[in-house]
């Protein structure tokens, strides 16, 4: 299937070879699933899987006062990343409101790798733009010059091992490098979104297929599998990250989403939204994102109303939901009234016309054991 109107990642005809499943996806064309989602939701949690991310925006930050101006357009202080670190953080509005979360790796003392969610590389890379002015830093919306590739599981570091340096297989977790990859100059992270390790590789686009098909070749006797959209939601629900435009969007503060912790107000010069952010942290917030489970076969679904089983009042809404493959039962992620969050509280969520019982649990739903 050819979605016409879409952007073409540079390993279109790969998937496409492997018999995948497209979708549009912030205007992009992704495998949504080669074959079986459940097969390659299993192959990650127990192998490997093999991701095209090449829709994520990319956007360098480089100059004299580039972390600077970095401290200025975000909610955290990326000044302080150590050179071949990364983080993750926000952009927020003025009003606290949550522009997007992203991950920003320092490449050097004046050049950061800034990554964006697909639906809102643009805005993003305006927003930090307009922020810079002032400051000695530019800002260049790279995304076009880069494809993104990951290899997420268990056996995502023996498949590296076949192929990468010694030093790209024991990079901490949260950390970039430059090396080369299959004769391919490459910068590897060892990052991910599905709650297992993992390296995502950030090369050219004229470059994407070999180093695809290099991990490929790699993985084989470790059976990793190519992996699609589908699955990754499902990867990352259970590990309880959140999505933006389900669990985080501009209505709410970081504060609001559980993640105040990335937040750092002591900047000099302070930051876009700081007086915003600050307030809704010190009122307190009006709602608490929790996951929650039920034994019912009928799943939560993203914008079902939360209700209190006793008095049938609406006291939240489901973000997030999606039965998991690991757990053997549906699972989702809401948000509800504080007075209602507490792990172990009974509730209901209405699912096409009758209510399902469900129980708060704390996040996340799943953690690797190794």
């Amino acid at each position: 299937m050819t979605v016409q109107t879409s952007k073409l990642t540079a390993l279109y005809d790969i998937h496409r070879a492997l018999g995948a499943t497209f979708m549009d996806f912030a205007g992009w064309a992704m495998p949504l699933r080669y074959d079986s989602e459940i097969a390659e939701h299993t192959a990650v949690r127990t192998t490997a899987g093999l991701f095209d991310l090449s829709h994520m925006g990319e956007i360098e930050v480089t100059g004299r006062e580039s972390g600077r101006a970095l401290d200025f357009a975000l909610v955290g202080r990326p000044s302080r990343i150590a050179s071949g670190r990364a983080r993750y953080t926000m952009i927020c509005d003025v009003d606290g409101g949550i522009i997007d979360d992203l991950v920003v790796y320092r490449l050097g003392d004046e050049r950061y790798l800034v990554v964006a969610n697909a639906s809102n590389a643009t805005a993003v890379a305006r927003e930090l733009r307009e922020r810079a002015r002032g400051f000695e830093a530019d800002v260049d919306d790279a995304s076009e010059r880069w494809s993104l590739i990951a290899v997420q599981g268990p056996r995502a570091a023996a498949i590296a091992a076949e192929i990468a340096p010694l030093e790209v297989v024991s990079l901490p977790y949260y950390a970039i490098t430059k090396t080369v990859l299959a004769s391919r100059d490459v910068l590897i992270a060892r990052t991910g979104y599905t709650g297992e390790d993992g390296f995502e590789v950030y090369c050219h686009p004229d470059d994407a297929a070999g180093v695809w098909n290099s991990l490929a070749a790699a993985g084989k006797r470790h059976d990793l599998r190519p992996a699609g959209l589908a699955c990754r939601d499902t990867l990352r629900l259970e590990a309880g990250m959140p999505l933006y435009g389900q669990e985080l969007d501009r209505t709410l503060t970081p504060f609001d989403a559980g993640l105040g912790r990335v937040v750092t107000f002591d900047k000099e010069g302070g930051f876009v939204g700081d007086q915003a952010i600050l307030d809704r942290r010190d009122q307190g917030s009006e709602r608490t994102l929790v996951g929650l489970v039920t034994g019912s076969r009928r799943t939560p679904r993203h914008g079902h109303t939360v209700v209190d089983p006793s008095s049938g009042e609406p006291v939240g809404w489901v973000t997030s939901g999606a039965p998991s493959p690991t757990l053997g039962h549906p699972i989702a992620m809401a948000y509800v009234d504080p007075s209602r969050s507490m792990a172990g509280t009974p509730l209901k969520v209405e699912v096409r016309g009758s209510d399902v019982d469900v129980q708060v649990v704390e996040l996340p739903f799943y953690r690797r054991r190794h």
